[in-house]
């Protein structure tokens, strides 16, 4: 007889569901009443349900009453609480605002079609502070549920199913990101070798591709993820699926192509196979000239709101060394193109100079490419402090207003590091580089070439306007809270 494993952490997804019911509910009833006090004050306003008064009229408390209720309806329908959707990635965001503004549009249409006057601006108030404060609210649930991820608790237990090699891959990938809230109970593989654990990892083989029912119950895990469906029967998936416990455990499929966003890939089934679409990466005209009129207004404004500070920071480099107060350094750009990269100078003046010297101790970083150095003996005590707080790169900004430059790219490569570039690199010049990126806020100093590559490659297969605010947002909390990757 089996014995499944206990699971202490069993619960959670209902648990975490109800709070965020709960504090839905608390939002929504502060908003919508809220307004209805702002708007009409504590007095029974009311409005008529048609014009010719022949039904009675209705109190603005029933009418807000009914819509907090409507709205966490509405809510639950779009599944803006699923466990799919929490802990990481936009949708759950998505969710509610699309959710939200579907249930105002039928408000409209049926106080359109009915005649009902509900005043205009209880509803242009309501929407938009509910939209943000749950948008808020739901972020602030997000950071304690992280936080938990991080000690380990509150976690999806996975089951991988695959090769070796896919298992290791998929393994490593989820271990590098404990906010999605995966973790890793143990693999099924062709081989089967129980009691042995796959190369390079601890994760404990459970058997073979058809003991994946007995590893559930062994691991207590409450999902199966396929790492690569080549190594297993025909039907096997299938097979899979028709032995999970519906509703409580649930079947992923990981596939080979990483590093793909959503919004390229389509599922089109065809002939009952669900046949995976990936898209081509597309940059239009209208593209480029959104993203150039957002460098152009965020960068003259930053530059004028952080003036003062470029002032003073100039005063400190001449009062603390000598040489130019401005770094100029030839890079690449789009299209292979070179530049002239300005930053506030952080090193001694024969910086260059001493680069050679340093290139032959750096052999351990694991950036074969890269140069970095955490404890750098060319930089200077202001320029330390500048470098752990991104300040030197500031003057990037004229960059950006030049044209030569973005405020969000893949990261602006020397000449030497070009020349050694593998083929596939180079689909990073298809964008301008940006002073920060992918790159900046997944690891800084701390990431090694190919991780440096596949972010930077990843930005580009994907870029959106929402993911460059997003890419700044998080550069500005790094640059705010640095960690020992500053450097």
């Amino acid at each position: 007889m089996i014995v499944p494993a206990q699971r202490s952490d069993a619960r959670w997804q209902q648990l975490y569901t109800r709070r965020l019911w709960i504090s839905d509910a608390i939002v929504l009833i502060w908003v919508v009443f809220g307004t209805q006090i702002f708007w009409f004050g504590t007095g029974n306003a009311e409005l008529a349900l048609l014009e010719d008064h022949r039904f009675s009229v209705v109190s603005y408390w029933a009418l807000s009453a009914i819509l907090v209720v409507t709205w966490l309806w509405a809510l639950s329908l779009a599944d803006s609480r699923s466990h799919r959707v929490i802990g990481a990635g936009s949708a759950e965001y998505i969710r509610i605002v699309d959710s939200s503004i579907r249930l105002f549009g039928v408000i409209a249409i049926i106080a359109f079609l009915f005649q009902i006057n509900i005043a205009r601006g209880f509803l242009l108030i309501s929407l938009p502070l509910g939209i943000a404060v749950l948008i808020l609210v739901r972020w602030l649930w997000r950071q304690w549920l992280v936080a938990k991820r991080r000690g380990g608790s509150y976690m999806h237990r996975v089951l991988l199913v695959g090769s070796e090699s896919s298992v290791a891959q998929i393994a490593h990938e989820l271990q590098r990101h404990p906010r999605a809230g995966y973790r890793v109970a143990g693999a099924c593989v062709p081989s089967g070798k129980v009691a042995d654990k796959i190369p390079g990892t601890e994760i404990p083989i459970m058997g073979n591709v058809d003991s994946v029912e007995r590893a559930l119950a062994v691991t207590g895990a409450d999902t199966v993820a396929v790492t690569s469906a080549d190594d297993l029967p025909p039907a096997k998936v299938k097979q899979i699926s028709w032995g999970l416990e519906a509703g409580k455990q649930h079947l992923v499929i990981a596939p080979s192509i990483a590093d793909i966003a959503g919004p390229r890939i389509h599922i089109r089934p065809v002939s009952g196979l669900p046949l995976i679409h990936v898209e081509t990466p597309r940059f239009s005209l209208g593209q480029r000239v959104t993203k150039r009129a957002f460098d152009l207004v965020a960068s003259i404004t930053g530059v004028i709101i952080i003036s003062p500070a470029l002032l003073i920071l100039t005063v400190a480099i001449m009062l603390t060394s000598t040489g130019p107060v401005l770094f100029r350094q030839e890079r690449v750009g789009r299209n292979g193109t070179t530049f002239k990269m300005i930053k506030f100078r952080s090193m001694v003046p024969n910086a260059e100079q001493l680069l050679e010297k340093l290139l032959q101790e750096q052999r351990d970083s694991g950036n074969e490419v890269l140069f970095k150095m955490k404890n750098d003996p060319r930089v200077t005590t202001i320029g330390r402090f500048m470098r752990k707080y991104s300040l030197d790169e500031l003057p990037q900004l004229f960059n950006v207003i030049g044209g030569s430059m973005s405020l969000v790219g893949p990261r602006p490569p020397l000449r030497r590091e070009v020349e050694q570039y593998a083929e596939h690199v180079h689909r990073r010049f298809l964008m301008k580089p940006g002073i920060t990126g992918l790159w900046q806020v997944s690891g800084r100093s701390s990431l090694s070439w190919e991780e440096s590559v596949r972010l930077d490659l990843s930005y580009v297969e994907n870029w959106t306007l929402v993911g460059d605010l997003t890419i700044l947002l998080k550069t500005a909390r790094a640059a705010l809270a640095p960690g020992e990757t500053a450097h």
